[in-house]
């Protein structure tokens, strides 16, 4: 064959148990597969030909651009091992097939996008697609894919059949190519105030990715922490009213008569003695050490209110948010307890 010979289009034959995207993006191993070789995949991705191949071993069966699905799937294909590439469920099956994609999700701007977020670009705008693998994986960014590397995969999440990083995981990838202040505030505010994620494990990716130096970041950890807590006491209100509890007085400080303070709290009501505080601690040194710290101060001062009698419920924002009717359970568990407890210490109530 030279190069003047017409070459008929080639079609991987049995290729009916996978589904429609998947015969239309393949892998060269797939192709060998079926019986077509790397000479006459090549030759079928001449200029004008066919096919194309989009990333290193990956080939669009169709001469048009890519669609969004399809460039996921390529980024995915190149970055999987290849024995993860799906075979049928069992011999001669029919159904369409989505493939287990072995140690790599996507994750940044397109996994944010998958996930719901507004302010990411849409998927076809992105020059390249980032997509999160082991760091031994011995594999390079190129046009269309960038590789990230971690040295422990997250567990994914199934977005439209697709593994994708958790949504803290792929804000911190996102934020690594981002220098704007402002597309970096407008992420992690969604984030929050979307219902994604707790600001804390937001935090805590920036933190292991080592953001936290970084001004812009850093001001953006702000806003996101003062958000997280407003919207965490805002389903607090919520929680209280909703569920019938007796009104508290809220964020008050509490001191012993004449003596040392005791602490802030964010609900609390003095006739049982039973208070509420949120758990809002996010790592922000990047030392452990300051972390175990702040929740030492958090259990002392639990343990010195107790000691005086007074029930502190402590409730985080993870759990108001998926299990409020549980929370509230709890705290009108600790008000109807309180008529069997001893009568608690006398302390004084301030506004905080």
């Amino acid at each position: 064959m030279n190069h003047n010979t017409p070459v008929p289009p080639l079609s991987p034959r049995p290729l009916r148990h996978l589904s429609e995207v998947h015969r239309r993006v393949v892998t060269a191993g797939r192709l060998r597969a079926t019986g077509v070789s790397a000479a006459e995949a090549n030759e079928q991705c001449r200029p004008g030909g066919p096919w194309q191949q989009i990333l290193p071993g990956v080939f669009l069966l169709h001469p048009g651009p890519p669609t969004s699905e399809e460039r996921l799937h390529a980024v995915l294909m190149y970055a999987a091992r290849e024995q993860s590439t799906g075979v049928p469920t069992q011999p001669g099956a029919e159904e369409p097939h989505r493939p287990v994609y072995a140690e790599a999700m996507i994750t940044g701007l397109a996994a944010l996008t998958l996930h719901g977020f507004s302010s990411t670009p849409p998927l076809l705008s992105l020059d390249r697609i980032d997509v999160l693998v082991p760091r031994m994986r011995r594999l390079r960014s190129t046009d269309g894919a960038r590789i990230v590397r971690t040295s422990a995969l997250p567990v994914a999440e199934q977005v439209t059949g697709l593994p994708v990083a958790p949504v803290p995981r792929a804000l911190a990838d996102a934020v690594t190519e981002l220098t704007d202040a402002g597309a970096v505030r407008r992420l992690l505010t969604e984030a929050v105030r979307g219902g994604h994620c707790e600001p804390a494990a937001v935090v805590r990716e920036l933190n292991n990715a080592k953001l936290l130096s970084r001004p812009h970041v850093v001001d953006a950890v702000d806003s996101l922490l003062a958000e997280g807590r407003a919207i965490a006491e805002d389903r607090l209100y919520r929680m209280v009213a909703e569920y019938g509890l007796p009104d508290p007085v809220w964020n008050v400080d509490l001191r012993l008569p004449g003596g040392p303070h005791l602490g802030g709290l964010d609900a609390y009501w003095p006739e049982q003695a039973v208070a509420v505080e949120l758990d809002t601690r996010a790592p922000r040194q990047g030392h452990r050490e300051d972390d175990d710290a702040l929740w030492s101060e958090y259990a002392r001062k639990r343990e010195h209110l107790e000691r005086l009698g007074i029930t502190v419920v402590h409730i985080t924002p993870r759990k108001l948010r998926e299990a409020m009717e549980q929370q509230a359970t709890v705290v009108r568990t600790a008000l109807m307890a309180s008529g069997d407890r001893d009568p608690a210490a006398y302390v004084v109530v301030l506004p905080r």
